[in-house]
């Protein structure tokens, strides 16, 4: 495969982005939601930055940091940490499609978004569904912290498990 570049989400990038999530949805059943309208999914105006990884022009990635809409490792984290809401993002949509991974392709998603959140002095907080073992993985291996559980609520009353998790300090 050819080398993978990471890079701020732009506007031109949304169909691009919008066709992986829906591969990915197809293949791993990730997102739960977000794919009868992935367009608007992805262009949500609680977006605080995003990124794209991308091979020869192609998406084959994306992540992106939201503003706290009530999540639970929202709550949690402000709860242990003492934290207020205005230095605390949502790091989501990170998703990545398979003929990409082997090829450290969520992990330099991940970074990026983490070293923006940095320079924001933003912590960054996230739920992962039990069932993404990769995903939980991914961000053990980058030093986040498991700080509890909660339920995903999602579609005409179904729920999931999920995992929440705060990055590294800086």
């Amino acid at each position: 495969m050819k080398p993978v570049v990471v890079r701020p989400f732009e506007a031109d990038d949304l169909v691009g982005a919008a066709r992986a999530l829906v591969e990915v949805h197809e293949t791993d059943g990730y997102p739960v939601e977000g794919v009868e309208d992935p367009r608007a999914w992805l262009k949500s105006d609680d977006v605080l930055a995003a990124w794209v990884a991308e091979v020869e022009g192609e998406i084959v990635g994306h992540v992106s940091l939201m503003r706290p809409q009530g999540e639970d490792a929202v709550s949690l984290w402000i709860a242990q940490s003492g934290d207020d809401e205005a230095h605390v993002a949502v790091l989501a949509r990170l998703f990545v499609v398979q003929a990409a991974r082997k090829h450290a392709t969520g992990r330099s998603l991940t970074e990026a978004a983490m070293a923006y959140a940095r320079a924001q002095d933003l912590r960054l907080v996230l739920d992962v569904m039990t069932k993404d073992a990769a995903a939980i993985r991914l961000y053990e291996r980058l030093g986040w912290r498991r700080i509890g559980e909660a339920t995903h609520h999602y579609g005409s009353g179904q729920s999931i498990q999920a995992v929440c998790y705060v990055s590294p300090e800086a």
